[in-house]
Parts: C-alpha cells; structure tokens; sequence
C-alpha cells in the first residue's frame, strides 16, 4: 500500500529516562508535522534497491497474520483467545485444542508451519546475500535473517544455523543461536555491543523511514526483543541491554505514539449507520485498513489484498452472516474467538477494548438486526457473548467476543490490507519499561511507559505496579501481535491454568522439533526433551 499521509500530533506526552534515574518531562499542545511513506519499497513497486529485497521480505507474509504458523501456535497457546471446535467445524484433527490445552506433539501441522515458514524466509535471505547486494542491503537482509531465526530461537531452542543456500549444518543448542542471531544484528549496525552510549554512525543501516524495510531503528527493536528474553534462551539476564536498545529508539528516532489528533478515515463506515465512527483516531488508527505510514510502526510486514495476501483475520475470527456487515467478498469461517477472562480485565473506559473487540448484537449493512438461520437456540439474532460454552465438542457458533484489532473494511476481500507491526513504539515503551524495572528491580520504574500507554487509551495513571500487573498492562496493549505466548513464558505463567487448560508441563515452553523434520535429517536433528 503506498499512501502518503500528514499527521499532526497534540498534547504528546513525552517521556525522557538516565539509565538509573527516571524522570517524568510533560510537554503540553506538542504540535508537530511528520510525513511517513513508503513508496519504493511495496510489493507492487519493488523496492529502494531494485528488487533484491523484495523475496526474502515478503517471506514474512507467510503465517505472520493469518490461521498458521508463528501467529496460530503464539496465539492459540496463549491465555488471551482460542480456537473452539463447533460441531464438524474447525475440529480439523484436533490440533486447535491441542494448542490450546498444551497437549501438542511432534506431529502437529501448525508447528511444522512454523519451522518450514522461518526456514524458507532463511533460504531467501541466503540466497539474495549470494547476489551482488550494497553494504545497505547486505545489512538489512542479514537482519531479517536474524529475524527469522530469532522466530526459530524462541519456538524451538535447538535449530540449525545455515548460511548459505543448499548448504546443511549440525544442530546448535540454543544459546549458540543466540548468540548467532545477536551477532548478525550488531554487525548490522556497525557496533560491537549494545551500551548506553553507543555510536551506530558506522552502520550500513540507515535511520531512514520505510516501515516494510530494516533500518537502525528496527534492528533495535528485534535485539530487544531478543535481549528481553535473554534468560529464557540462555539462563543468563540481559535487562540493561533491552533497555538500551529500547531507550535508543525513544530518545533518536522520529516515530509517535498515534494518540489524539492521529487519525485516518474508518474503511468500515457503513454509509447507513450512524453508530459507526467516520474516522479511527489513536491506538484504533494504529491498526487500520489504511495504517500504512502510520507514525508509530518502525517495521511492519506489508499485507494487501490483491498483491500481498495471507492476512485473514475477517475470515478466522467472524461468523459467517457477518459477510452481511460489511459486504465481504467471501463468507468468514467462525474459528477464533476471544478468552472472556481476558475480555473482562479491560476496563469499560478503554478505548483498547472497543479497538480489541467486536462484542455484542450485530448488525447488517443497513444497521438491520444479523440473523443466524442456523442457529444453536431460537434467538437467530448474532450475538458475539464474552461467555463460551465450551471449547469442544459443541461450541455455541456465537460464543466469544471476537478479534477486531486488525479492524475490516466494506467490500473486503478474505485477504485484507492492513499492515502488521513487527516493531511498534508502543511496545518499545513496554520493553524500556519492563527491561528497567527487572534491572533495577522495582516494578515502579515502568509506570512511566506503562501510563503513557494507559494515557492513550483514556485511562488514568496508575500508582505502583507489580509484575503481575504490568503482564496485564502489556496484554491488553498487545493483543492479537503474536507476543502474549512469549511474555507468558518469560513471567512464569505458561504452566497456568485458565479456561479449559491445565497442563503445567514445563517442557510445553519450547515447540517439539516437527517428526518430519527429524525424519528427513538423516540423523542430524534431535528431538528436544519432553516430547
């Protein structure tokens, strides 16, 4: 998608850290003009280096935002939403409950997805580093690599690190993929470690804005990411680095928060139904069909329904009369469904939850109640319940609020147009927060980028914090972005217990290394403990 849009940004509240001291600056009727765009770098114009970049980027369309791969096993596992079986649908073997009750094994499809999908973007990757390639390109190519295998280092552990097309290479254990994924990284940006006062003037990568490409600033983001979950990897904490990385980000690049005053045109506006918002203001806009551009996204996967799909949440998350709201190409599928657990802890007042979730009576294009001929009871009016019956065998077809974060648009296709965040301001502000509060160990220390977040979404500051409730704050900040699995992980609560699971296998941390894998390896893959 290549727009170009201006911005203006009011009453921005901006947050300013030292490393060991914190200290709030509040600057009011922050007015300021920044235009964002992308054009060069789109799937349908190639890219700002020819087409060299163009294969291996657009390997992360496959299972990033759809029904496999990374997003359904970081999702589907995760305490935020699930995937019910409604009679004959949506059973598909069993692998949803088993994602979801954690009884998962070596055999499933969607975690083999995941392992070929990083493998293929790694073989891309590899194979365009073999081509002549400027230093600029070589930088961000062998980031992406890194990417992918960061993907294979937090879902398995134990992969192989292969450089090179059709090459093979013996198994690393896990902390030697770490290490290989930071390397590449720091060589990405020209510097030996991430410090406080580090120097990126040396780096191949530019600071240039171009959100479906890597620049300093994204390369950044994945090494935080990588240094936030650093004890997970290797047993060995890396917070001050995760708060370096992340401050970086905060205090040099241009990108902002979109909050008051950021906002574009609501594609969903049916022209007959005054209830429905003429334009998406703030954490909604972030998400939009038309997001593109936007602000607050350093990196995102581009995604659009005639030249880029495999984006279908619509289809994933609706029921099927829901075709009837928006004029969807295509009837939706009915499958995921959000945890009423989880919907119940947003507050009524935050304007994330209307953003989040499509909750209550539905209604077609002209604002006319949504009848379900096929319904379970004799109420054939739509209803999206937060309560679910059950997850199998029999789940009620409009049992569970449903996923709007990534919201529609009239007339859409089964793929859509939204753009996916891999690395977003509003989650750099959690990663600085949350990484200098584990370093300096009070939780306090976060409630400046917790608050800047709550602030956003129209909720009052809060006081103190704990661990357990910022793990809250940054659900509710993050949903439907493939991270709740992984912060569940690093805050000890994956061996929980919530609606329908109750394994507490320790083991269930890291995915199995797919059978069919370890089959075709000839020997040279094991399978990790536990399965």
């Amino acid at each position: 998608m290549k727009r170009l849009f201006k911005i203006t940004f009011l009453s921005t509240l901006l947050i300013a850290f030292s490393c060991t001291d914190l200290e709030d600056e509040l600057e009011d009727s922050f007015t300021e003009d920044k235009q964002f765009s992308n054009d060069g770098v789109s799937a349908g114009g190639g890219d700002s280096g020819g087409g060299a970049l163009l294969a291996p980027f657009s390997r992360l369309r496959a299972g990033s935002a759809g029904n496999t791969g990374f997003f359904a096993v970081n999702s589907v596992t995760a305490d935020d939403m699930a995937v019910t079986q409604k009679g004959g649908d949506w059973f598909d073997g069993g692998i949803w409950i088993q994602l979801h009750r954690h009884t998962y094994g070596s055999t499933h499809d969607r975690i083999n997805e995941l392992w070929n999908d990083s493998y293929a973007g790694i073989g891309e990757c590899n194979t365009s580093l073999q081509s002549s390639l400027t230093p600029n390109q070589t930088a961000q190519v062998r980031a992406l690599r890194a990417y992918f295998y960061w993907r294979l280092l937090d879902g398995f552990g134990r992969v192989k690190i292969i450089t090179s097309p059709g090459a093979d290479a013996p198994q690393s254990e896990r902390e030697e993929v770490f290490e290989f994924v930071e390397s590449e990284l720091l060589d990405a940006l020209g510097i030996p470690a991430v410090t406080a006062s580090m120097d990126l003037s040396g780096s191949a990568l530019t600071t240039d804005i171009s959100n479906y490409r890597i620049n300093q600033y994204a390369a950044l983001g994945i090494l935080a990411k990588l240094y936030l979950n650093a004890e997970v990897y290797t047993g060995t904490p890396r917070w001050e680095e995760a708060q370096w990385a992340a401050e970086y980000i905060l205090d040099n690049s241009p990108y902002q928060l979109c909050g008051e005053g950021c906002s574009v045109p609501n594609l969903a506006k049916r022209p007959g139904v005054d209830s429905d918002p003429e334009t998406l203001e703030g954490y909604a806009a972030v998400f939009a069909p038309n997001n593109e551009n936007n602000p607050e996204i350093i990196w995102a996967i581009e995604y659009d329904e005639t030249g880029a799909g495999g984006m279908n949440f619509n289809m994933m998350t609706l029921h099927g009369p829901s075709q009837l709201t928006w004029g969807l190409d295509e009837q939706p599928w009915n499958g995921f469904v959000v945890l009423e657990e989880f919907y119940n802890s947003f507050e009524e007042d935050d304007l994330r939850r209307e953003a989040n979730f499509l909750e209550g009576p539905q209604t077609d294009f002209n604002g006319n109640p949504l009848l379900d001929y096929a319904a379970d009871d004799d109420d054939l009016v739509i209803n999206y319940k937060p309560a679910i019956n059950e997850l199998e065998p029999n789940a009620i077809r409009d049992g569970g609020v449903r996923m709007k974060k990534f919201s529609f648009a009239l007339f859409q296709r089964s793929n859509m147009n939204n753009d996916y965040p891999i690395v977003r301001l509003g989650d750099v502000h959690l990663m600085r927060g949350e990484a200098l509060a584990r370093a300096q160990g009070d939780w306090n220390l976060a409630l400046p980028d917790v608050n800047a977040l709550r602030d956003r979404a129209g909720l009052g500051p809060l006081t103190s914090l704990d661990a357990d409730t910022f793990l809250a704050e940054r659900g509710k900040e993050m949903f439907q972005e493939s991270s709740r699995r992984i912060d569940l992980i690093r805050f000890g609560k994956y061996e929980d217990t919530w609606w329908e699971k109750t394994d507490a296998d320790p083991a269930k941390r890291l995915f199995p290394i797919p059978q069919a894998q370890i089959d075709a390896s000839d020997g040279t893959l094991t399978q990790n403990p536990g399965y």
